[in-house]
């Protein structure tokens, strides 16, 4: 079974991100979950999503403590929050941030991570800042839980006619993120 902790802020969409990838699994014949964990309900409070994929059926019912990857939509967290609590060892830190290698093997000594600049991505593809979408080529790329094109009817279904821009987005960030191995 794979687990991914999301971390945003509220309205970031990484809920949303969760529940894109769970469609995505379920058509692809696989188990999914996605669920949301909030305090306050206010745009920008910290938020968590949870997702668990399996090949079988999934019978857990609680939030995911000891994550194989950890997706953080807002890099501001890392300063606030421990978004890397519980996370496996050999698991993958997913991040959208435009530090540079050195500066991020500081941040995470030691760990895996995949890093893109999603919001500069989101901006040019989107006209938005908002990442959630463009994340999913980054965690996809880290984790390979899923196609990447089986993001595609999901993206359209939830976005209608932006959904284009959301597939250039995620493929983007597919392509771009850079990978840093522990060690």
């Amino acid at each position: 079974m794979l687990e991914v902790r999301f971390h945003g802020r509220g309205g970031q969409g990484a809920v949303t991100s969760a529940e894109i990838i769970a469609q995505a699994a379920i058509k692809q014949g696989m188990s999914a979950q996605a669920f949301p964990s909030f305090g306050p309900e206010r745009r920008g409070a910290p938020v968590q999503a949870f997702l668990r994929l399996s090949d079988r059926p999934i019978r857990l019912r609680s939030k995911v403590y000891k994550p194989d990857s950890v997706l953080i939509l807002d890099p501001t967290l890392v300063e606030s929050a421990n978004p890397t609590a519980g996370l496996k060892e050999g698991g993958y830190i997913v991040i959208n941030s435009n530090k540079s290698v050195e500066e991020l093997k500081k941040m995470f000594p030691g760990q895996n991570i995949v890093a893109v600049d999603a919001t500069k991505i989101a901006k040019e593809e989107l006209g938005v800042p908002i990442t959630n979408t463009t994340m999913l080529g980054a965690l996809i790329r880290a984790t390979k839980a899923v196609e990447l094109n089986a993001l595609e009817e999901p993206v359209r279904s939830r976005f209608g006619a932006n959904g284009q821009k959301n597939i250039n987005a995620y493929t983007r960030a597919f392509n771009e993120a850079i990978t840093i191995n522990a060690g």
